[in-house]
């Protein structure tokens, strides 16, 4: 009844995790295609008052709009392809699309900032030939940051709930545009009252916070790609999750990267170098699970058990394997013994101990005392063994 209970708990949980990875994929492309719509008219609405009303910064924060439209054609493919499930190419899957597209929304941003840069320096070289702004340019700047303004806050409260970083960094490009027509009206604001300097100075500003945001997108975007770890805050978190799963004695060499949304961990366990391969691939399956339970952010997690803390150094890769072993003991055991049943090894350290079983009856009980003084004595130079313990089963009555 327990294992059919734990089954159905695992057959739950990927359930549950199959359909967030649709949710995710369903509002990833509703709010995308709200923030084409929105951009299109507003792109429509400022190249047609910013030719007419003469104001360069409002046809710049029009060109901006537009790059906002080809950036979000590249967040519809990476949130597409994220959304994929693993596959031979991809066994851990697709969500560094995501982050390959926060690296071009980056490089976009910062290429059309750099643009408007340009522009505007142009502009103020000649200002004195430019014709005068309209008031159309106000109106058509003041309802821009509305609409941006609204369309960020909307894209923010979804990206942050899907905890998607491209979603989160298209919201703050939708920001950077109502943070940009706010510069706008400002300019056309001193454009109008006299000021004639004031368009092409706005634009000036719009270019370097669109420059500065993308600069920071893309190197968000590369930290990720180079498999920067999480925050210190972050990984003693998971280090304190797996270092109080019962059976675990040590822990090192914690190892943490990010693939979008999501976080891959690597952990070296350390547990009592005696218990059975069966009981620590339970501790560690037991850490694993308890990681994925308490940090939902966390895709998978990789557990290595130790017996020993390995960064010490690993002298066991040293010693010989176990058929070698086996051997030396068939040499120190009195062969005049039955064919032992079974015998473990442990190796630790430099060299190696070893749990001999033998079949009941085998040997009486002062044969096997002195044989495992024999051996006590014989172990002292022993270049492999320094301990072997012998068990004698004991008859079923």
């Amino acid at each position: 009844m327990m294992r059919e209970t734990h089954s159905h708990m695992i057959d739950d949980m990927a359930a549950a995790e199959a359909e967030l990875k649709d949710t995710r994929f369903q509002e990833g492309q509703r709010i995308t295609w709200v923030s084409v719509a929105v951009n299109i008219v507003l792109t429509a609405m400022q190249l047609l008052v910013g030719f007419t009303a003469h104001s360069q910064s409002l046809i710049a924060d029009a060109m901006h709009t537009l790059s906002d439209i080809v950036s979000d054609g590249f967040v519809l493919f990476a949130n597409r392809k994220g959304a994929e499930a693993a596959d031979a190419d991809h066994p851990y899957g697709h969500g560094r699309f995501e982050t390959a597209a926060s690296l071009v929304l980056g490089l976009l941003l910062a290429g059309t900032g750099a643009g408007i840069l340009v522009a505007a320096a142009g502009r103020l070289q000649d200002i004195g030939s430019a014709p005068p702004v309209g008031i159309a340019a106000m109106w058509a700047a003041i309802f821009t940051l509305a609409a941006k303004e609204g369309l960020f806050r909307y894209m923010l409260a979804t990206a942050e709930r899907l905890r998607s970083p491209m979603l989160v960094a298209n919201a703050w490009h939708a920001r950077a545009d109502a943070l940009s027509s706010l510069v706008v009206a400002a300019g056309i604001g001193g454009a109008l009252i006299g000021f004639n300097f004031a368009d092409a100075v706005a634009a000036i500003v719009v270019g370097a916070m669109i420059v500065r945001a993308g600069l920071k997108f893309g190197w968000e975007a590369i930290r990720e790609l180079i498999d920067t770890g999480l925050a210190a805050e972050e990984v003693a978190a998971i280090r304190q999750t797996i270092a109080s799963t019962p059976g675990v004695r040590g822990m090192h060499e914690l190892r943490t990267r990010r693939m979008a949304h999501q976080v891959l961990v690597d952990a070296h366990v350390q547990v009592d170098p005696r218990i059975s391969v069966s009981e620590g691939h339970r501790i560690a399956e037991s850490a694993r699970q308890r990681v994925l339970e308490s940090h939902p952010e966390v895709l998978d997690v990789l557990v290595h058990i130790d017996a020993e803390n390995d960064l010490l150094g690993n002298a066991t890769i040293d010693l010989p394997d176990r058929a070698f072993l086996l051997a030396r003991l068939s040499l120190l055991l009195d062969t005049k013994l039955p064919e032992f049943e079974r015998t473990t090894l442990h190796y630790l350290g430099a060299r190696v101990e070893a749990d001999v079983f033998l079949p009941p009856g085998g040997a009486d009980e002062n044969s096997l005392a002195a044989l495992q003084q024999r051996l006590e004595s014989a172990l002292v130079d022993d270049p492999w063994f320094i301990a072997i313990r012998l068990h004698q089963r004991v008859a079923p009555k």
